[in-house]
């Protein structure tokens, strides 16, 4: 690991200041992915701002009846809390089929959120790789590509989104909310904070340089059977090969997420639209422009069998 420097920060506005005074530092917290990214010489910040005391680890209602999250709250705390398991339901099951205990005790709402992908050449250092190294090549899309994208890769990254929580989130429709140095705040739809990865896939959210996110915010919560299915090589401590997120509201309309298939959650409004029409024109929508490899192509069958199978568990017709 690479010498750095360390500051704790008092208030979201110092935290963003510092950011832009330190040209290349990051914001820990948790640190569950940081830390092994920086001892693996793939993160080498020269300075780390510590965000732990910025007092964001509270969860309220919001004035429409929805709730808000702040950046700081730790996974197992969202996972077990009340108003989440009774309201949001999907987000509370995908959290828990995320990772082990320890880490959901450490792993913050915004870190979840922007942790970085799980290709194993991203991981090795050795290999090209246009995420981490720009300009040097994919190596996944000629060599080992099974969990990789299936659908919304470009020809310079086919890297997936690691997180479950995220799935669920924008499923929600859910929206973060931010900070910049200049005391400026905005709010971004969770769809909306994974650009396309195109020829930059080095550019991994929307966010500027220093903006810190304060808070994730939940609209009301939405009536119906929620169900998170997540489909991986062990029953533990695996990150999805497939992953589905559904809401089915007492009309059978709803919506669906899927997760390790692309770049971002997974989810489009066609698609929600044909839910009563049954599983295939949703599947079909989703995927229209799924380009795998013939390492990732059973992914396709994979998501289509799991998507019938959570929709009809939804619908109560599962055996």
């Amino acid at each position: 690991m690479k010498a750095f420097t360390y500051e704790r920060v008092s208030t979201p506005a110092q935290a963003a200041l510092s950011a832009q005074q330190h040209p290349g530092c990051r914001f820990i917290a948790g640190g569950t992915n940081l830390l092994d990214l920086m001892k693996l010489g793939i993160e080498t910040p020269g300075h780390l701002i510590d965000v732990n005391g910025l007092k964001l680890d509270q969860t309220e209602v919001t004035p429409d009846g929805g709730l808000r999250i702040g950046a700081l709250v730790r996974n197992t705390d969202i996972a077990a809390d009340i108003r989440i398991r009774r309201d949001y339901a999907v987000l509370s099951r995908a959290l828990l089929a995320g990772a082990s205990g320890q880490l959901r005790n450490q792993a913050t709402t915004a870190g979840n959120l922007l942790q970085r992908t799980r290709c194993p050449y991203f991981y090795d250092v050795n290999q090209p790789c246009n995420k981490r190294a720009p300009g040097t090549g994919c190596a996944a899309i000629q060599g080992y590509s099974r969990q990789n994208a299936i659908v919304g890769g470009s020809d310079d990254c086919i890297a997936t989104h690691p997180s479950d929580m995220a799935v669920a989130m924008q499923l929600l429709g859910a929206e973060i909310e931010t900070v910049s140095a200049d005391g400026s705040e905005r709010r971004i739809a969770l769809s909306d904070l994974y650009p396309s990865p195109g020829s930059t896939p080095h550019i991994e959210t929307v966010l500027q340089s220093g903006e810190l996110i304060v808070s994730v915010v939940l609209p009301p919560p939405v009536e119906g059977v929620h169900l998170y299915r997540k489909v991986r090589d062990r029953a533990s401590y695996a990150f999805a090969l497939v992953s589905v997120a559904a809401v089915i509201r007492p009309d059978r309309s709803g919506r669906v997420a899927m997760g390790g298939v692309a770049y971002k959650p997974w989810r489009s409004d066609e698609a929600d639209a044909e839910i009563q029409n049954g599983f295939q024109p949703v599947f079909d929508r989703l995927f229209s422009g799924a380009r795998p490899t013939d390492d990732n192509r059973f992914k396709l069958v994979l998501a289509k069998r799991t998507l019938a199978s959570v929709l009809a568990e939804a619908r109560g017709t599962e055996s």
